[in-house]
């Protein structure tokens, strides 16, 4: 049976959602943002966005992924092609041609990017 991986229907999507909310703190809580910061950097009316997301009830839109990359300091590339494991896995295999790897590692920091800016 064919599932939309962007549904919250099944438990594998709600596990993948849930990791990929443990992915995203541990990248702000290594920027040392908070949730109300890191809301402010990315443009996002209410900090409870930031919540939701990394509790697994909802997914970064696409037209924002550069602007969340750009605020946890991070590639964007690496940062995308992330998510996308979490998100979308199907596509992640087809693309990549590997299974999605639990437990991932961060991506690397962006050039440039210091920890004196960090509040």
């Amino acid at each position: 049976m064919y599932s939309h991986p962007q549904r919250l229907s099944t438990k594998a999507t709600k596990d993948l959602r849930s990791q990929a909310g443990r992915w995203l703190r541990e990248l702000r809580e290594n920027c040392g943002l908070s949730q109300r910061q890191l809301a402010a950097k990315i443009g996002a009316e209410y900090y409870t966005f930031i919540s939701q997301l990394e509790t697994g009830r909802g997914r970064i839109p696409p037209d924002r992924y550069l602007t969340w990359a750009a605020a946890l300091e991070v590639d964007p590339q690496e940062f995308v092609r992330t998510l996308m494991s979490y998100y979308d896995p199907v596509t992640y295999e087809i693309l990549f041609k590997t299974k999605a790897v639990k437990g991932k590692s961060s991506p690397k920091r962006v050039a440039g990017a210091s920890s004196s800016s960090r509040k």
